[in-house]
């Protein structure tokens, strides 16, 4: 039984009172809302002291667990030289020198405070690059914050027509939904139909090669680069996930495509604001000042703490640490572990559900048939899964209401417990339900 202290019931009435965002837990449930206290390796704990075995890693950038080593190392050693100038300095060079020796596309690179920034300004490189203003993306990718991002996203409740674009936010000008174009993940005919047709008027193409959970069906990657290449459509990765959790390379390793330009991020931040946007040289030239000078087309993507040492050193430390042996295999070796054992306890229970995904970030779907793109998942009960994520919460495994993210710290024990709390908490839905 989860049991709150009268000082942690206090910070979360006074988080609710000022911050109109970012108050809870993923959690419908105000008894299991909780404020963070500490966490280290594959567990954190509630400031009452309640612990947890953690799949949600902060949204993903945990892959070497919290407080690793290396990145408080980098912490206490780094910040003694200074936090931030607006000037180049030699973390940040060391670290763009690994992203272009691991990740295939990168042929220079800019550093940001956020994947919502990179994929920004990846597609403000396309326009430039192609002198046209249209983006297309896919329904039900999450790209960050920006406006131009957040159309037809994983929170697409309606199914309009291909390509019109829907707003998930109010807010975003009514103007920008005439500028993204929407395509269907994994159905290459319907996307390369829509390239075709609007090839004149687009500036690139961006896509999650995994898309939330959605693998990539054999040859539809390969299918979007024949097509965008075609038309000399800049196409973009957006590996904010995928970048260094699918590998070094990320998934154009593990899928054999290079795009033109790619943002990563989470993975190699240590939990540190950074975001990398990486590619083309000739695309990313667009980006160097002298251009201003010379009077040539030029995208300013400038920002204060851009290229910070602090977040520089962290992922320079973390990504040494991914190079290092048998860091992969482990990972993998846990999320198959997990993930399987979460397949078992559903069979088990008989509970209609599926699992999509990689051994290193899956998820659950309420559904009879396996999800390959958005609006099949739309088949699944969402508010089954947050269901779900209460119970396994009442266990002390707390995951987000979408994915488990899998770190290469988690333990044998770890595993053990998971795998029991999914029987227990899917045995519940499923009396619940009945």
């Amino acid at each position: 039984m989860i049991e709150r202290s009268d000082k942690e019931r206090a910070l979360i009435a006074e988080a609710e009172r000022i911050f109109p965002t970012q108050t809870r837990c993923l959690t419908f449930d105000p008894d299991l809302n909780f404020c963070v206290g500490k966490s280290k390796g594959s567990h954190i704990w509630d400031v009452s002291g309640n612990e947890y075995i953690d799949y949600l890693l902060g949204s993903g950038p945990h892959i070497l667990g919290h407080a690793h080593p290396a990145v408080l190392e980098a912490l206490r050693t780094v910040p003694e030289a200074g936090t931030s100038h607006l000037i180049v300095n030699e973390h940040a060079v060391r670290l763009g020198q690994k992203i272009i020796e691991h990740v295939p596309c990168a042929e220079m690179v800019s550093l940001h405070s956020s994947g919502s920034e990179a994929t920004f300004f990846a597609m403000r490189l396309a326009r430039v690059h192609r002198k046209r203003d249209k983006i297309l993306k896919f329904e039900g990718a999450y790209h960050g914050m920006n406006d131009y991002a957040m159309m037809s996203n994983q929170w697409t409740m309606g199914s309009p027509a291909f390509p019109k674009s829907v707003p998930n936010t109010h807010g975003i000008p009514r103007a920008i939904s005439n500028e993204v174009l929407i395509a269907p993940f994994n159905d290459l005919e319907t996307t390369a139909a829509i390239i075709s047709q609007h090839h004149d008027e687009l500036a690139g193409v961006i896509i999650e090669p995994i898309q939330r959970t959605f693998e990539p069906r054999p040859g539809f990657l390969q299918g979007v680069r024949e097509v965008t290449a075609n038309f000399d459509i800049p196409l973009i990765f957006d590996e904010v996930v995928t970048g260094f959790r699918s590998g070094l390379g990320g998934a154009q390793t593990l899928y054999g495509v290079t795009p033109d330009l790619c943002a990563i991020g989470k993975a190699i931040s240590g939990g540190l604001p950074l975001g990398v946007l990486c590619g083309r040289r000739d695309i990313m030239e667009i980006a160097n000042p002298k251009r201003r000078l010379q009077m040539l087309p030029y995208s300013m993507q400038t920002g204060t703490f851009s290229s910070n040492p602090v977040c520089a050193s962290v992922a320079l430390a973390l990504i040494e640490e991914l190079e290092k042996p048998g860091v992969y295999e482990r990972l993998n070796e846990v999320g198959t572990r997990v993930r399987q054992g979460l397949r078992d306890a559903i069979a088990d229970t008989g509970i209609e559900a599926c699992v999509t995904g990689v051994p290193s970030v899956f998820e659950i779907w309420f559904c009879r048939d396996e999800p390959y793109d958005h609006r099949s998942s739309k088949a699944s009960d969402f508010y089954k899964n947050i269901r779900f994520s209460d119970l396994l919460l009442q266990q002390g495994v707390l995951k987000a209401a979408e994915k488990f993210f899998i770190s290469a710290v988690h333990t044998d024990e770890d595993i053990d417990e998971t795998v029991k709390a999914f029987r227990v908490a899917l045995g519940q839905l499923a009396e619940e339900i009945s």
